[in-house]
């Protein structure tokens, strides 16, 4: 297998039917990614282009004759009877069955300490096996799970404070449409995490191609998501999609003998000396829709779960946790943070300014009523410039380090975009408010919203008075203080602070706004007064004087500034051994994913679980799992990002 750059002649050639056919030297060609390229939008014969990545299959004696050498990543050596990839190296196979469109995953060859029942297929772990106790449903606490089972040689048992995606609905639909929030299922809490209501962005930093982030994709695909996602170059899943796929993946851990627990929040991690034994968890009501007594707790108590190991897979809203962690003696950290405002156009107007006057009308979503908006915001075509080609809704990236604060340059980006979205609370307590942006699938709606943000280093002097105060919990209370002004300046019950993009950076109060998708309403105000002044500066300058330049049309009268936007990652991180992945000074406690500070996003969370999951196995039993990572242990690397 080789990626090559194809010579259009060699698929020239057609056959009786119409498609194209492949030259003999060429056994197969899959593709790998698809990316539209839209940067030649003004040139008709050019317009968006959709650019491929292809694996090309070749025989021994093309390669040869091409004299291509083996490049892991690059060009491989394929067995022709199954078709795995030779890394030129011995090793298991990452591809896994499907029986009724949930994965299947084999046992780790010489294990027998379980059995498996044969009327429900449901496996049965014998007492013996290790417990690991893993803290959080999100990605990296799903995902570390699902390791874990696969191995069959330990027991995870997985306790989430929120509620199942089915009932995490309703208290959604209680907050948007009474605004009565639950403090334990929100945006924020419940299974799969933040990110399940939000668009279910699967880019990432940490590397397209690699073997765990193919393999976090594939399990997606697994357990119900769109092939579509392993080819395409900005893949997202949907919040309607991440629900289905959520309850998939939990029916398959229990199969394999783990057991998920929701309405269980953890209060304590217990130690025995420098060794994690447990946690103490407090039980609520858990809405399951057909879950079995042995799912469920008794409403109101409280118990000490034991275990051999603890997975901390909290996410970055857990604040509690940070607070327990601190004061019972925990190591931790401060990082690198970013912080601003969710911006939202027009769908219409970003699809003229990414794809241009000649195609922007013709963004498809499929939605009559979008589409007419979108279509009627464009000039009729003239003669001769009409075609029928249908691009996706546009997005968007902005980045830059030049943002001036008055007093030196800062990182300023947009963050989670979400085209044809809607703009959503993720508050977690009434008194506070922060929004996150979300699509579903069709990405259909009049809008597209962006976090616009700003960095925050840890030294930074505008959380000096913070420090001197909370310690190394400067972040939190001070995102947690900006999310308090915002409901002030919002007059409270949910309603949002908004101002035009045009009047926060002349710093003039907006006394009117145009249409939002934010549904529990809208006060327009003035919102460069809600941060520190360099922070304010700083997005001021990156508006003015790079992200205006980068597209033309971006600082307009219809853009609207959403406040505030705070949660775009944890602001501290629980160190943690590079080598053993178990936090420092503490032995079987493992933070893991975005709430630790270990990743940010869902495939890098995700990713880290896995990561973490062979650490567990490695840690416990002298080895990984045969499933997942090839990378020995002691080359373990953190897959997050800092600012």
């Amino acid at each position: 297998m080789t990626r090559l750059k194809i010579n259009h002649s060699i698929t020239s050639s057609s056959s009786s039917d119409g498609r194209l056919s492949l030259p003999e030297s060429i056994m197969a060609v899959r593709v790998v990614r698809r990316s539209l390229d839209a940067r030649k939008k003004k040139i008709l014969k050019e317009g968006p282009k959709y650019t491929y990545v292809l694996d090309i299959d070749v025989t021994h004696q093309v390669a040869q004759n091409l004299r291509l050498k083996h490049q892991p990543g690059r060009n491989e050596n394929v067995s022709l009877d199954n078709h795995e990839v030779d890394h030129g190296k011995s090793s298991p196979s990452l591809s896994s069955e499907k029986d009724n469109g949930v994965s299947l995953s084999s046992t780790v060859a010489g294990v027998v300490a379980c059995d498996v029942d044969d009327d429900d297929h449901v496996i049965r772990l014998e007492k013996k096996n290790p417990t690991v106790i893993i803290v959080g449903a999100g990605p990296a606490g799903l995902f570390c799970a699902l390791t874990l089972a696969q191995s069959q040689k330990c027991r995870p048992i997985v306790i989430e404070r929120g509620q199942p995606v089915e009932s995490r609905g309703k208290d959604i639909g209680t907050l948007m449409h009474r605004k009565i929030i639950s403090k334990e299922s929100n945006f924020a809490f419940g299974e799969g995490g933040a990110g399940t209501w939000s668009d279910g962005k699967l880019t990432t930093r940490i590397g397209r191609n690699s073997d765990n982030v193919r393999k976090v994709l594939k399990t997606f695909v697994d357990f119900g998501a769109p092939e579509k996602i392993l080819v395409d170059g900005s893949p997202h899943l949907g919040t309607d999609n991440l629900v289905r796929l959520l309850r998939n993946m939990r029916t398959e851990l229990r199969r394999l003998g783990g057991e998920v627990y929701f309405g269980a929040k953890m209060t304590k991690v217990n130690t025995d000396g420098e060794k994690v034994c447990g946690v103490d968890v407090e039980y609520s009501e858990s809405l399951e829709r057909g879950a079995t007594q042995s799912a469920a707790k008794k409403v109101g108590t409280t118990e000490t779960l034991y275990g051999d190991a603890v997975v901390l897979a909290t996410g970055h809203s857990a604040r509690d946790v940070y607070e327990e962690l601190y004061k019972s003696g925990f190591q931790l950290e401060p990082k690198g943070f970013a912080v601003g405002f969710r911006v939202e156009h027009p769908q219409k107007v970003i699809n003229k300014i990414q794809y241009g006057d000649t195609w922007g009308r013709n963004a498809f979503t499929g939605k009559k009523v979008t589409d007419d908006v979108n279509e009627a915001f464009f000039a009729p075509p003239d003669e001769g410039n009409v075609h029928q080609g249908l691009l996706p809704v546009s997005s968007y990236r902005l980045a830059t380090d030049k943002a001036f604060d008055g007093n030196i340059c800062r990182g300023a980006y947009s963050f989670c975009m979400c085209p044809g979205g809607q703009i959503v609370p993720a508050s977690t307590q009434p008194d506070e408010v922060c929004v996150n942006g979300m699509s579903f699938s069709r990405r259909d709606s009049l809008w597209a919203n962006a976090a616009l943000v700003v960095t925050v280093n840890p030294d930074d002097p505008i959380l000096e008075e913070y420090r001197k105060k909370y310690g190394v919990l400067a972040g939190i209370e001070f995102q947690r203080e900006m999310e308090r002004r915002a409901a002030v300046m919002g007059g409270g019950n949910f309603t949002v602070p908004v101002q035009r993009l045009t009047d926060f950076v002349n710093e003039l109060p907006s006394t009117s706004a145009p249409p939002s998708s934010y549904r529990l309403g809208v006060k327009p105000t003035a919102c460069h007064e809600i941060y520190p002044k360099p922070l304010t500066n700083a997005l001021k300058d990156a508006v003015l004087n790079q992200f205006e330049k980068q597209m033309p049309g971006f600082l307009c009268e219809d853009a609207l500034l959403h406040g505030v936007e705070t949660r775009t990652s944890s602001p501290l991180r629980v160190s943690r051994d590079p080598e053993t992945l178990q936090a420092i000074g503490k032995i079987g406690l493992y933070p893991s994913g975005e709430g630790a500070g270990f990743a940010g996003g869902i495939v890098s969370a995700a990713v880290d679980g896995l990561i973490v999951g062979d650490a567990v196995l490695n840690d416990l039993f002298g080895c990984d799992s045969d499933v997942n990572s090839k990378t020995p242990s002691s080359k373990r690397e953190n897959v997050g990002f800092s600012y």
